[in-house]
């Protein structure tokens, strides 16, 4: 497996803006443990939220720093899923339900924006090995069917027909 650097291209600057969006998220879940959870109605749980901070903050560094990102991006959808499960294991002890579906919402909202970057980053990675494999097959070809040693001189008593020379009207005009 090649690994290119996948930074360019609209797949590689959404994935950029997601992983700054990660470590914003990730430092805002460490920081504010406490309010968050009260918010959502998960008081207690703030050791919980800064662990998902720390994975946050974690998979925004790689997919800011990592020559290929389409792993940070599986980690994000996969730690998107682990926060949805969280979520809707403790709705039924949440004392403010309201508070916790708008956040499972937005996760999902994140969530569908990780799909389509981590799709985004496949294709284009897979359109980069196709042009590079395309590369590599015609490089060793010279078009030359004896190759270019073989072509040395083969026109040396080429004696072109007569239908390609000059006509004699149209020749230069020699002195006589």
């Amino acid at each position: 497996m090649t690994h290119h650097r996948t930074h360019r291209g609209t797949a590689g600057w959404m994935a950029g803006g997601l992983g700054w969006f990660s470590i914003g998220l990730g430092l805002m879940e460490v920081a504010a443990a406490r309010p968050l959870a009260r918010g959502l109605g998960l008081r207690g749980q703030e050791t919980l939220l800064r662990a998902f901070g720390l994975r946050e903050i974690a998979n925004g560094v790689g997919l800011l720093t990592a020559a290929d990102r389409r792993p940070w991006m599986q980690g994000r959808i996969a730690g998107d899923a682990l926060d949805i499960a969280t979520l809707l294991a403790f709705a039924r002890r949440s004392r403010n339900p309201a508070a916790l579906a708008v956040g499972v919402a937005a996760v999902l909202g994140v969530t569908v924006l990780d799909l389509v970057c981590a799709e985004a980053l496949r294709s284009e990675e897979a359109d980069r090995e196709t042009r590079a494999r395309a590369v590599r097959a015609y490089a060793g070809r010279s078009g030359f069917p004896g190759g270019t040693q073989g072509a040395r001189g083969a026109a040396r008593n080429f004696e072109p027909p007569d239908d390609f020379r000059i006509p004699d009207p149209l020749r230069p005009w020699r002195a006589a």
